[in-house]
Order: C-alpha cells, then structure tokens, then sequence
C-alpha cells in the first residue's frame, strides 16, 4: 500500500534533503513550499527517477489562511515532518510585534493546526508518524535568538505531550533538535565567524542536512517502532 508523508519546507536544505531521503524508502510526497518555486520544481524534477508521487503545495505557514490551503489539498497521509522555520537575529528588546507574531504563527500555531487537522487521516492507518523539526536553541536558549529560542522550546512541549495523547491510536510524534546545520539559515555569518562556530562544535564541524534527513527518515521507519515522545539532539556534541 502507498504511503504518504507531508513535508513543509520541502524547498529548505533539511527539508529538501528529507524529500530525497524518503523518496529512495517510497514514500510519495507532498511537498510544501512558500516562494521558492524554482526549488520545488527542481526538486520534482530530481525526484522523477523514483516511483513515487510528488505533489507540491504552496502555502504561507506564516499566516493562519497557509493551514488551509495544506489541508485542503493534502488526501491520504502516513506521516506529516514539519520542517518550516526561520530564526529571527537580534536583541529581543529591539524586535517589533510582526516578527513576533510571525514566529509564533510559523513555528507554533501552524504546526498545531495542521496536524490537529490532520491527526484524523493519520489515525486511519495502524502505525503513523510525526516529526517536528525543533533546534539545539529549543532546549538551551540563545541570546540574540530569544524568539526563535521561544517557539522551538513549544514545539518540544508540543512533541512530547501530544505524543502521549495519541500513542493508544498508533501515532508516533518525535523531534529532531539540530544544532548548526550547513544551509541557508546561516547566511548572515560571515567565513570567519563560520570558521570560530564550528571551533565551538566539539566534532569541529556543522552538520549536513542529509545528516538530519537519515535521522529523520529512521524515525518514520519500522526499526523506530518503539521511539514516540523524545527529541533527538544532533548538534556534533555542541550541546549535552
């Protein structure tokens, strides 16, 4: 039988890279995304050499109306991986109420309502799965990143209290919590500072996205049967 995940942020590198690691275990997709079209149709169009469906939904997570347009168009579903997100920089006593408010709608209230939408197509299947993606400042907090460090620490309460509530049905809900990750989101640093980042990381190094994604993807296999409710720290020892 098919199965289907939903992943938001498909045009991100985590959530590009968790596309392509589903995709070789046959997962059929939905692939949300916001602007980057020209990423998404690259990313279909690298897909098409595996058996799969891959449908993309454009949607802005980062207001209320972009839930809507995922649930619309999202039908069967076996696992949802929440991968949108972005940190806003800066001293907290200098940032304005949108920024705020986008936060929050982005990285806590969207990912509440799609899957509270969404948990009744998940429970129709014996076994489903849930994977939030959260951040090394979720559980440790950052300064400069308070708001960012703020709603990743909702989304491990999220995580682990729904994952309760729903076990009895046969859904799984875990988090990955990232360290610093070689993608986008760390274009506002310069080489140098890159340079002295990765000094602070005791594996000397930042992660692959590809690294989150295999994490990921063992989480909605069968060989993680037995894991609901923890959140997965892979941050190169940065944090312990």
């Amino acid at each position: 039988m098919k199965k289907f995940a939903l992943i938001t942020g498909a045009s991100g590198g985590i959530g590009a890279s968790t596309a392509r690691a589903l995709a070789k275990e046959n997962w059929n997709l939905y692939l949300h995304y916001h602007s980057n079209e020209q990423r998404i149709l690259d990313l279909v169009s690298e897909l098409a050499e595996y058996d799969i469906e891959v449908i993309p939904i454009k949607a802005d997570l980062s207001v209320e109306s972009g839930c809507d347009q995922v649930i619309r168009n999202v039908f069967q579903l076996d696992a949802i991986v929440y991968s949108s997100g972005n940190a806003p920089f800066g001293l907290f006593s200098d940032l304005d109420d949108q920024t705020m408010e986008s936060a929050i709608q982005l990285h806590v209230k969207s990912p509440l309502i799609l899957v509270r939408n969404l948990l009744p197509k998940l429970m129709r299947n014996s076994v489903s799965q849930i994977v939030i993606i959260s951040s090394l400042w979720g559980q440790t907090g950052a300064a400069c990143e308070v708001i960012y460090s703020t709603v990743k620490g909702a989304q491990i309460s999220f995580t682990k209290a729904l994952s309760k509530e729903v076990a009895g049905s046969g859904v799984r809900v875990n988090c990955v919590a990232p360290g610093a990750v070689n993608t986008g989101m760390l274009h506002r640093f310069s080489k140098e500072e890159l340079v002295s980042l990765e000094e602070e990381i005791p594996l000397r190094r930042l992660a692959e996205p590809g690294e989150i994604a295999d994490t990921i993807s063992f989480l909605l296999s069968p060989k993680a049967s037995y894991i609901t409710g923890q959140v997965i720290a892979i941050n190169g020892g940065w944090y312990t």
